[in-house]
């Protein structure tokens, strides 16, 4: 018994021997170095062990990814610690694991999401990744940014619009996010929108930096239950970082998806924050982490739900007037596109893959007194707190 003990244990050890080795001689490479007790005794310093534990760790996560990172795997390993890699590899991992869900619900009649990787001339690009015509997705766009360069003119002014005040001619940027737009081919089934990002911007005084995003839902027909659910999502997801998070995002997020000319919002709202620097770089860092990981369970379940719904003529024609309105808010209102059309270099169609493959628009349409749209209108016209603060 003593002696298979003893055996089990030498074995248990020459494995550890051989792995640390092999981390070691990894290690010698990268950084041309030569221990030799290390690589004799099997056996590697802390930092050897670390950079090869991260190497790993990187190379399983991106194996995940929809595509490539945009940033080579050097740089993402050498940067670590830089918020630009955090937030690189946070977006990617979110677009992944929205796509493997959104593909999950077409499994009756399967279909993939096209992955476009693309590279930006004035630095970087992104990975869009696109459903069209599906089962049960009319449209679906996934889309991630990395880009880099100087901001011109037209940006700028976008920014200054919103109070923020650069000192400089030449204003080098980074900006990464994902922004995701889903049209369902079901009107029982809500639209969903959400976008999460990160900017730095190095100005004559230093660096400054700052997330924004939010997420938010647009139905056809008005479910007290899914409102109820989204929302509870979501507000749990801003609790973990503090009770005053949920009511602040979801007032702003009310008035900033609304459609002046129409007297209406786009939908039933959600959180919606910009230009977010407190209390600090990586606890917002956690809260937006929190925010991109309640997509899922805020919206999934409402498809499962209603995605088989049967709906006729009248319920169609009224989720393309309904989707009209969402063309003209993301056209006429929303900024992020505004901001997009003014970078140079700009890729058209990832901007502007939010936009419905149909829509509609009706001179002077009017639902009907009493009906479940004029129902929906109503709640456009006037938000409504879907969970207590």
């Amino acid at each position: 018994m003593f002696g298979k003990f003893l055996i089990m244990g030498y074995t248990r050890f020459r494995r550890r021997v051989i792995r640390n080795t092999v981390t070691s001689v990894k290690w010698v490479m990268k950084n041309k170095q030569f221990p030799l007790f290390v690589l004799a005794g099997g056996l590697f310093t802390n930092e050897a062990h670390a950079q090869g534990k991260q190497q790993q760790d990187l190379n399983s996560l991106i194996k995940s990814f929809m595509a490539e990172p945009l940033t080579s795997r050097s740089v993402l390993e050498k940067d670590a610690d830089e918020m630009r890699t955090k937030m690189e590899l946070l977006i990617m991992r979110i677009q992944a694991e929205f796509c493997h869900a959104i593909e999950k619900e077409e499994n009756e009649f399967p279909t993939k999401f096209r992955v476009d990787r693309w590279t930006r001339d004035d630095g970087g690009g992104g990975v869009t990744c696109i459903i069209q015509d599906g089962h049960v997705f009319e449209k679906a766009g996934v889309n991630v940014s990395v880009v880099h360069g100087t901001l011109p003119p037209g940006a700028v002014a976008q920014m200054k619009s919103r109070g923020r005040e650069f000192k400089g001619d030449s204003l080098p940027f980074y900006a990464l996010g994902i922004s995701s737009v889903i049209h369902p081919r079901n009107p029982y089934v809500p639209t969903i929108h959400f976008n999460y990002r990160y900017f730095e911007v190095k100005t004559d005084t230093g660096v400054e930096w700052w997330f924004g995003g939010g997420t938010d839902l647009t139905p056809y027909y008005l479910n007290e239950k899914d409102a109820v659910h989204f929302h509870s999502t979501l507000k749990r997801a801003c609790d973990k970082h503090g009770a005053e998070w949920y009511p602040k995002f979801k007032a702003w997020c009310d008035k900033y998806f609304s459609i002046p000319h129409r007297g209406e919002r786009r939908g039933i709202g959600g959180i919606f924050f910009d230009d977010l620097d407190e209390p600090n770089k990586e606890s917002a860092f956690n809260f937006v982490t929190s925010c991109a990981e309640a997509v899922i369970p805020s919206y999934i379940p409402l498809v499962q739900q209603h995605k088989t719904d049967g709906y006729g003529l009248k319920e169609r024609e009224w989720q393309l007037l309904r989707r009209g309105r969402y063309v003209e808010f993301n056209l006429i209102y929303d900024r992020g596109t505004k901001f997009g059309l003014y970078t140079p270099g700009a890729r058209y169609e990832s901007i502007l893959m939010s936009l419905p493959l149909t829509a509609r628009w009706e001179y002077m349409h009017s639902p009907t007194k009493g009906s479940e749209e004029l129902k929906l209108t109503e709640i456009l016209k006037n938000p409504k707190d879907w969970v207590s603060c």
